[in-house]
């Protein structure tokens, strides 16, 4: 009798343990896991709050849904991000539009001296233009939100007081913004951020082509003399946060529902983040004695002329490949008018 009742007891036992099992097996298959990398470093401020993005989604969906988060390109290559995301290599991405060149060539419009004010002027634009055109360049992954940091300016080592001071002076630019420097007189420098510190306190370079946040965030106070506040030549940085359309599409509805709304809550947060940046970086750099020079409207008015030929070039780009380039152009400056 005990063991029959030994061997009862121990059925049980097995009974429940497999059940036990078999719905640990089950929730862990709930668990839809994400790979997110992004190019910027752990320490830099858009990368927590991108990180934060994934811990957001985490909480909404009650755990369904597990981001692993990996900074400073370790786990793609900035300039290999949006393919690697396409390929599965990684199920979400973020990274420049400009780390690939001409892989985006209508979206290239928001890199444009568009007169740029803000950062949330830069990201909100990047959403709309995209709602509006939805270009074709991203129909092989599924984009979260764009955001753009605040307006690209010249910053210089020695004391100016405008734009013609701008004449001869080696600035550092990149491959997209370079003819932004060459209209205004100036020589464009290739030069990667992380040698950019060196070239300015080697005398490589005069000056860089850059928003005002990293003028602390690199440093670069150590040897900035001057900003010149001249928006109507003021660009950003167009950046991309997309996923791999088949993890996307895979999804359950409701947990889609979510993300979109958690991008959009996000859209509004890199934008005040990156205009609170430049905002610190500017009240920090002003007590290093960096002087910042307002244009003058006349100063602002020749800018405007100067950067008309840059702008045409990207119409006549576009539209040689059969994309919409004088729309979006259009889009874009009209946008900035009515959105100061």
């Amino acid at each position: 009798m005990r063991k029959i009742v030994a061997v009862h007891g121990i059925s049980i036992l097995l009974v429940v343990l497999f059940i036990a099992l078999a719905g640990s097996v089950q929730a862990d298959e709930k668990v839809i896991k994400l790979k997110y990398s992004n190019f910027f470093p752990p320490s830099h401020k858009n990368s927590i709050l991108s990180e934060q993005w994934g811990k957001e989604i985490e909480k909404r969906t009650n755990g369904r849904i597990k981001v692993t988060y990996f900074a400073g390109n370790t786990l793609t290559p900035p300039t290999q991000t949006y393919d690697s995301v396409v390929k599965g290599i990684a199920d979400v991405g973020q990274s420049l539009v400009g780390y690939a060149p001409g892989r985006f060539p209508l979206t290239e419009v928001l890199a444009l001296p568009l007169g740029y004010s803000s950062g949330i002027q830069a990201t909100n634009l990047c959403n709309e233009f995209y709602k509006k055109f939805k270009p074709k360049e991203f129909e092989d992954s599924q984009v979260m939100y764009l955001h753009g940091h605040g307006p690209g300016l010249f910053n210089t080592k020695k004391v100016i007081s405008g734009i013609d001071d701008v004449k001869g002076l080696r600035i550092k630019a990149n491959a997209e913004n370079a003819a932004i420097v060459s209209a205004m007189n100036g020589a464009p420098v290739s030069l990667p951020i992380t040698e950019t510190y060196d070239g300015l306190q080697k005398g490589l370079i005069d000056g860089v082509l850059l928003p005002i946040e990293p003028i602390k965030g690199w440093k670069f106070f150590e040897m900035i003399k001057t900003t010149v506040e001249n928006y109507a030549m003021a660009y950003t940085a167009p950046i991309f946060v997309v996923m791999n359309k088949d993890k996307w599409n895979s999804l359950p509805k409701d947990i889609q529902e979510i993300i979109t709304q958690v991008n959009l809550e996000w859209v509004e947060k890199q934008g005040k983040q990156w205009t609170e940046l430049d905002a610190e970086s500017k009240e920090f750099c002003s007590k290093k004695g960096i002087k910042f020079v307002k244009a003058s409207p006349e100063d602002e008015a020749k800018t405007a002329e100067k950067m008309k030929p840059i702008l045409a070039e990207y119409v006549k780009a576009t539209m040689a490949k059969g994309l919409p380039g004088d729309e979006s152009l259009q889009f874009c400056v009209e946008y900035i008018k009515s959105h100061p």
